[in-house]
């Protein structure tokens, strides 16, 4: 008889399901993809209701996969994106599309915003400005348009509670967020009290009712029902604990355990954090960097994002090479661009499919510079160096306030690419480290889950003790050069040459 425990990632482009031993042996593991839909320019819509099929699968399947006694299973812990909501009913159950973080529809409304209300987030939130992305800013657009929600819709919720009360059948008036998915709102609640602030959301024109209950990310939330014991394979009644958002759980996952430590979260969503101390105003006034609450207590984190980032690289393979699903294209792409010259031989692209945000609000995603030789190889790597001076930017934020970043630890999938982490480590001009261990968040969610039942006694002495260094890139002086001179030129195209260009192409959209 062994102890296991089942952790789940609701990411944007798969949900991730896994069983662990109590050693921190993943035992099974299986990925199902999501579905993205595209209705109107600049929207993106997902099905709430697929996340809890495809965990309820994940589990079928590992279970079947590993062998183990279903009754050996000591709780489940899951993770969802930070940036994303969808509407629920009386009985917990969703009856609105779940909108992604890579949904632009509330872009007027972020202005109006910006440019009308006061900005008391700063000081309680840490965040100065909105953007169209952010949680409260959809949860308007819900409350306001969204004609199921106005007649039934009682609670808002991110995707990865969602999942564990529909597991532990909990209805509306138990809805609940940890406070690190808390913090993934980015403004409408007090950070270092981790409670919603009553001010912002009346400003916001929120109304608290709707908001759900806050909770620690180990605190056990309810225990799997009968219905989904019998969809699932598991018995009745095994703990549902309350887990925390996909970055946190993906920074706690590759070490982030003390103040200082940074590192690239090289997701769909391409993120670069570094762990605080608490807020810093100056930062959170003049840089794009974002203000965000860790899992473990006390923690807090810096972050900036690109939210297409390694969806360029999925974009790319699927609609511009025609090879949707087949992953073996990555390996023969990054062969060929590993064969072009640092600055992809002057061809630039600028990774904003989806929309850009602040003074690029009308930005969009283009190729700039290409010639007759152009060639996929040479494409593919200046969409890696886009990732790259997109992180620069906020890297030169952080210097600019007195924070150090030389060492950068890169985890998820964008890991995996030796040509990316040393072109992020010539861009950077800092040392960058891959993990011997590559599970990320959803080995923090066995963490949570071990802990959350008394199986483990100290969690961060816990996720100290499992992450090991695997390789590590250095930059290299002269391509750090080469990369500072290009950089200058992207910035003045982008800030100065590019804005009434995007504002012509934003027209076609119409």
């Amino acid at each position: 008889m062994g102890r296991y425990y089942i952790g789940f990632d609701c990411g944007t482009q798969s949900t991730k399901t896994a069983i662990y031993s109590e050693d921190t042996t993943c035992v099974a593991e299986e990925m199902i993809p999501t579905n993205i839909n595209y209705p109107k320019a600049g929207w993106a819509e997902m099905d709430a209701d697929h996340y809890l099929e495809s965990v309820r699968k994940g589990i079928k399947a590992c279970l079947t996969k590993s062998g183990i006694d279903p009754k050996d299973v000591r709780a489940i812990c899951g993770d969802g994106i930070i940036c994303g909501i969808v509407g629920v009913n009386e009985d917990g159950k969703a009856i609105t599309p779940y909108i992604p973080y890579l949904d632009s529809r509330t872009a007027q409304d972020a202005k109006w915003i910006n440019e009308n209300l006061e900005p008391i987030w700063i000081e309680e939130s840490g965040n100065a400005s909105v953007a169209p992305f952010y949680p409260p800013l959809l949860a308007r657009w819900l409350i306001k348009n969204h004609e199921e929600f106005k007649q039934s819709g009682v609670k808002i919720m991110n995707n990865g509670p969602y999942v564990l009360s529909r597991l532990a059948n909990l209805k509306a008036k138990d809805a609940f967020i940890d406070w690190a998915t808390l913090s993934g709102w980015l403004i409408g609640y007090k950070a270092e009290e981790k409670v919603w602030s009553k001010e912002q959301m009346n400003l916001l024109e929120i109304p608290m009712e709707l908001l759900p209950k806050i909770v620690k990310p180990w605190d056990i939330v309810g225990t799997l029902s009968e219905e989904e014991a019998s969809l699932t394979g598991l018995p009745a009644g095994i703990p549902i604990v309350a887990g925390a958002g996909d970055t946190m759980q993906s920074n706690l996952g590759c070490g982030l355990v003390e103040t200082g430590m940074a590192a690239d979260v090289a997701g769909t969503a391409a993120m670069f954090t570094i762990m605080v101390d608490g807020i810093n105003l100056e930062l959170s006034k003049n840089s794009d960097l974002l203000f965000s609450i860790g899992t473990l207590p006390d923690t807090y984190f810096y972050w900036g994002y690109i939210r297409t980032g390694g969806l360029s690289l999925r974009w790319f393979r699927d609609n511009i090479c025609g090879r949707e699903g087949d992953n073996s294209f990555y390996d023969e792409i990054q062969e060929l661009a590993q064969k072009v010259s640092v600055g992809s031989n002057g061809t630039l692209f600028f990774p904003y499919l989806q929309g850009g945000g602040g003074d690029l609000e009308n930005a969009s995603g283009c190729f700039l510079n290409m010639t007759t030789k152009t060639d996929q190889g040479e494409m593919w790597r200046a969409i890696l160096e886009s990732i790259a001076y997109e992180y620069l930017s906020l890297v030169n934020s952080l210097r600019e306030n007195g924070i150090s970043v030389d060492k950068i630890i890169i985890t998820e999938g964008g890991s995996k690419s030796n040509l990316w982490n040393q072109i992020k480590a010539d861009v950077l001009e800092a040392n960058v480290f891959t993990l011997k261990r590559k599970e990320g968040a959803v080995m923090s969610n066995i963490a949570l889950a071990a802990y959350a039942v008394g199986d483990i006694k100290d969690l961060k002495d816990a996720i100290s003790k499992w992450i090991e260094a695997r390789d590590t890139f250095t930059p290299n002086i002269q391509n750090t050069k080469n990369y500072q001179n290009i950089f200058a030129i992207q910035q003045k195209l982008l800030k100065e040459n590019m804005k009434d260009a995007f504002l012509s192409l934003a027209k076609l959209n119409q």
